[in-house]
């Protein structure tokens, strides 16, 4: 069987840093469990670009927040992103949706509306971590 693709926008990644017991720390737990984590180049640089800046400093060292990084890009995949999308109302938020169509997802976990509202994207759920915990398996 075929590994199952789940995302993670940035903000779920980060509350997962953040927040060892939150609901988006609790979904990438099940993420590892059930399949792998998906990113492309423009989510890692995201991801990398809001993890090793000094704005959560006070709540988590960097040293930290980039052993998290270097966890999860090990632990992820790299996808080559094949789709163009632009049906998002914030267009910085396509490159999870180009994403998700091009390595077929199974979900998108994120907590941003312009995303949730989008639910669910080509027979692709896009789910808050809360949904996802109790709804997706």
């Amino acid at each position: 069987m075929p590994d199952k693709y789940f995302i993670a926008d940035t903000n779920v990644i980060i509350s997962a840093a953040l927040f060892s017991s939150s609901n988006p720390a609790l979904s990438l737990r099940k993420i590892f469990l059930s399949g792998k984590l998906a990113f492309s180049e423009a989510i890692l640089e995201e991801y990398t670009a809001i993890l090793s800046g000094n704005k959560f400093d006070k709540y988590i060292p960097v040293e930290k927040r980039l052993s998290f990084l270097d966890k999860l890009v090990k632990e992820g995949t790299l996808v080559t992103v094949t789709e163009t999308v632009t049906i998002c109302r914030d267009p910085k938020d396509n490159k999870y949706l180009e994403l998700a169509a091009s390595c077929k997802a199974s979900c998108i976990i994120t907590g941003d509306k312009d995303l949730l509202v989008l639910h669910p994207f080509e027979n692709i759920p896009i789910l808050t971590p809360g949904e996802f915990l109790n709804q997706f398996f």
